[in-house]
C-alpha cells in the first residue's frame, strides 16, 4: 500500500499529517508513505525529521489586495497541479490524504483528476478556502466540529464526517514526561510558544515573564520562538542575558512537544484548533493568546468556548500586557486547586480516538 499525505505552511497542518501517517504505519508496518510539500514551509525540515520522504510543489496564497503577488498565486495555482501529478504518477500512490495549508489545493486536485481516492481533513471549526474547494473533489471530508457543516455547500455535505483534530494518544504521563526533561515532581515548569512560524508578541510576553517571574523564582521554564523572527529573538534573549540562564529553555521549535507538554504546569500559546485539541487531550492549564490574523477570527471564538467552560484563561493580544501575564502565571503555579479544576474540564474536549477515526476512514476507501 502507497500512500500520499501533504499539508504544510504550519505545523498546524503538518502535525496532523505525520499523526494520520503514525497511525496508518502502524496498522499497517508495510505500507509506502511519502509527503508533498513547499519548501518555504516548516514540511520541509519537520517530514525528514520523521523519517518520511518529502518532494516539493511551488504554490502560494493569495493576498486580500491587487497585487503582483496574486499574480504568482494564480500562476502558481495552475502550474503546481501539474507538478503534484508528475509526483504522484511517479510515486503510484493508493490513496492521497490533505490536511490543510496552500500544498493540498494541487495534491488533492490532481489525484482526483488522475481517479486516485482522496480525503481531506479541517482542523479549525470555520473551513479554510482550500478546504472548501477540494471538498467538491475529495471522496470524503473530516471535520472536527460538530456544527461546521453550515460552512459547507449543501451538495459536499453527505460527504461531511465528524471525526475531530488527529492527536495521538501517547499515554505519557506526568510524571513520564517530568523524569525525561530531568524535572522533579515538585518542580514547576511552564512551557509557552506562538506557533511554528512564531509570534512577536508572544515571544515579547514570554521574555518579560522571564525577567518578571520565571528567573527571579528560580521556575523552569521553556519557550520556542518560532521560525519568523527567530534571528531577532535570539538575540534579545542574549542581549537579556536569559540566553544563558540555566532554568530557561529557548530554541526556535520543540520537537518533542508531547513530552514538554505533559510535563507542564502552565502552557502559553495561541488557540488553534489542533493546539486546543492536544491540551485537552494532555489536560493541560493553559493561558491563550488568540493570533489575531486569522479568517472569521475563528482562534478566539475556539478560545472562548474553553474559557467560559472554566478549561483555560484567555486574553486578546491588543489588551495583554507582562504584568497580566505574570499575575496570572503566579496564580496557576500557586493555586493547585484552580490548575486541577481546570486541567479536569479541559479535558471534556478531547476526542481520544480522533485520529483513529480518520485512519478507518481514509483506508476505507481503499476497500
Amino acid at each position: 500500500m502507497k500512500v500520499i499525505l501533504c499539508g504544510g505552511g504550519t505545523s498546524g497542518h503538518v502535525n496532523p499529517a505525520l499523526n494520520i501517517a503514525a497511525t496508518i504505519k502502524k496498522r499497517h508496518p508495510d505500507a509506502e508513505i511519502m509527503f508533498i510539500g513547499t519548501k518555504r514551509g516548516i514540511e520541509s525540515t519537520l517530514v525528514p525529521k520523521f523519517g518520511y520522504p518529502i518532494d516539493f510543489v511551488e504554490v502560494s496564497g493569495f493576498s486580500r489586495k491587487l497585487t503582483v503577488k496574486n499574480l504568482k498565486a494564480a500562476w502558481h495555482a495552475v502550474t503546481s497541479v501539474s507538478e503534484a501529478k508528475k509526483i504522484i504518477k511517479k510515486f503510484a500512490p493508493d490513496l492521497v490524504i490533505g490536511t490543510g495549508g496552500y500544498v493540498s489545493w494541487p495534491t488533492v486536485k490532481a489525484a482526483s483528476k488522475l481517479g486516485i481516492p482522496t480525503l481531506i481533513h479541517e482542523q479549525n471549526a470555520f473551513p479554510g478556502v482550500t478546504t472548501k474547494m477540494l471538498s467538491k473533489v475529495a471522496d470524503k471530508v473530516c471535520i472536527s466540529f460538530a456544527g461546521s457543516e453550515k460552512f459547507f455547500d449543501e451538495e459536499v455535505r453527505d460527504k461531511l464526517i465528524l471525526t475531530g483534530n488527529p492527536v495521538i494518544i501517547d499515554g505519557m504521563s506526568r510524571r513520564e514526561a517530568r523524569k525525561q526533561l530531568g524535572l522533579n515532581d515538585n518542580e514547576s515548569y511552564v512551557l509557552s510558544y506562538g506557533g511554528s512560524m512564531g509570534a512577536d508578541k508572544i515571544n515579547e510576553l514570554s521574555f518579560g515573564l522571564m525577567e518578571s517571574l520565571t528567573v527571579p523564582q528560580n521556575i523552569r521554564h521553556t519557550h520556542a520562538i518560532g521560525r519568523v523572527g527567530l534571528e531577532k529573538f535570539t538575540a534579545i534573549a542574549k542581549e537579556k542575558g536569559l540566553d544563558s540562564k540555566e532554568n530557561l529553555s529557548i530554541s526556535e521549535y520543540i520537537y518533542d512537544m508531547p513530552v514538554h507538554q505533559a510535563a507542564a504546569d502552565v502552557i502559553i500559546c495561541r488557540a488553534g484548533a489542533m493546539t486546543l485539541s492536544e491540551l485537552a487531550i494532555r489536560g493541560r492549564a493553559a493561558i491563550l493568546i488568540p493570533s489575531p490574523y486569522v479568517t472569521e477570527d475563528h482562534q478566539y471564538k475556539n478560545a472562548r468556548l474553553i474559557a467560559d467552560a472554566g478549561a483555560a484563561i484567555v486574553y486578546r493580544e491588543s489588551e495583554i500586557t507582562v504584568d497580566n501575564l505574570t499575575s496570572a502565571v503566579s496564580e496557576l503555579l500557586s493555586n493547585e486547586n484552580k490548575r486541577r479544576r481546570m486541567e479536569e474540564s479541559v479535558k471534556k474536549f478531547a476526542m481520544p480516538d480522533s485520529v483513529e477515526r480518520i485512519a478507518d476512514e481514509a483506508l476505507s476507501l481503499l476497500k
